[in-house]
């Protein structure tokens, strides 16, 4: 495979279109933090591990293994129980936080040494409930930074939404780092023909990969046009996209007046988080903090709050899933192996595949 700079160099690049297995040794979001009632679990597959999910009485959070040791019932199905204990459907063994087994009602009541169930580490933060699932300490300076989630103008935030995609979480990671593709797919939404020729950059932060496309002189695409009431006719279109480590993306996009900074504009950041359930599903949590509010009308601004989260919503299911959903049965049903073209408009996905293979290399 070649990967294509942006000076037209070529370098040998031999990459997969998915590799695998997981990073484990880092943090995955198991669900927006509201999800997660006080006397409520939380059932969630996580790289092929079902986990539940519970809140302690003193609100911190517990992850077990969602499966009993005697028959395997779920537990989730099961009651929460007084002293942080899960009680399991079937027999009515019980669990405490720490995926032990503490009570067993049947015979002599003896739990065996055996009955124990891995658990994980469980951060609430930036409105997620971030869960570690490797076997090193978990290490809450890794979780990725979405501190712009953190206490924004309620007539900002969009809804917390979430989807399953069926498929791979490194081909929706491709999906949002490759920018160019806003011009077709959510071509009139997102992006139009005057953003096709745009100016890729790419840099490296750490193992942090950020990706940015500028498109001066530009006819605002629909849904940016609609943020700025009484916008110049010609405007510049700016998207800079971060991947952080395994698989979450902070966006922020928008447009401004031609050579001026986006902030001074208008637009949103985009926060993606994709959590991998199997090899070939990927939960997709998503929300929206809109920047650069033109306006003080309260009914304008509740307006576009709720249309923000509607047309993200359809991009993502109507636009964008259908595609990678297709992308993943046409690589999972090729017979041979592939090897993708690689363009110019691909160095960002190029890029980070390099940081996530060296990852799962040093967990090797």
């Amino acid at each position: 495979m070649d990967d294509i700079s942006r000076t037209g160099a070529r370098m040998r690049v031999d990459q997969p279109l998915i590799s695998g297995p997981y990073v484990r040794n880092h943090w995955y979001v198991a669900g927006w933090a509201e999800e997660l009632a006080q006397d409520a679990m939380l059932a969630r597959t996580i790289m092929d591990i079902p986990v539940v999910l519970f809140r302690k009485q003193d609100g911190s959070i517990a992850a077990i293994v969602d499966r009993c040791v005697h028959r395997f019932a779920p537990l989730s199905m099961g009651k929460l129980l007084p002293g942080d204990r899960i009680m399991c459907p079937y027999h009515g063994l019980e669990y405490d936080a720490t995926g032990m087994c503490v009570h067993n009602p049947h015979g002599d009541k003896r739990v065996p040494s055996s009955a124990k169930l891995p658990s994980y580490t469980v951060v609430e933060k930036h409105m997620a409930l971030w869960i570690w699932m490797g076997d090193k300490p978990a290490d809450p300076a890794l979780i990725p930074d979405f501190s712009v989630l953190d206490n924004p103008p309620d007539i900002a935030l969009t809804k917390r939404d979430q989807m399953m995609m069926a498929s791979n979480y490194q081909l929706m990671i491709d999906n949002l780092l490759d920018l160019s593709h806003t011009c077709y797919l959510h071509d009139g939404l997102l992006g139009n023909a005057d953003v096709v020729e745009s100016d890729i950059q790419v840099d490296q932060d750490g193992d942090d990969v950020v990706v940015s496309r500028y498109a001066p002189n530009s006819i605002p695409p629909g849904m940016f046009a609609q943020f700025w009431p009484g916008h110049p006719e010609r405007i510049e279109k700016q998207t800079h996209i971060r991947w952080m480590a395994p698989s979450t993306l902070k966006l922020m996009t928008g447009i401004c007046e031609n050579g001026d900074k986006l902030e001074n504009g208008t637009g949103y950041h985009a926060i993606h988080m994709l959590t991998p359930e199997t090899s070939h599903t990927t939960h997709y949590f998503f929300t929206a903090v809109r920047f650069g509010l033109k306006t003080n009308d309260e009914s304008f601004n509740r307006d576009m709050q709720e249309k923000i989260a509607k047309m993200r919503r359809f991009a993502f299911e109507e636009q964008d899933a259908p595609v990678v959903t297709a992308q993943q049965v046409r690589i999972e049903g090729a017979l041979e192996e592939l090897k993708p073209v690689v363009l110019p408009i691909d160095v960002g996905p190029v890029r980070y595949k390099r940081v996530l293979q060296k990852l799962l290399d040093a967990e090797r």
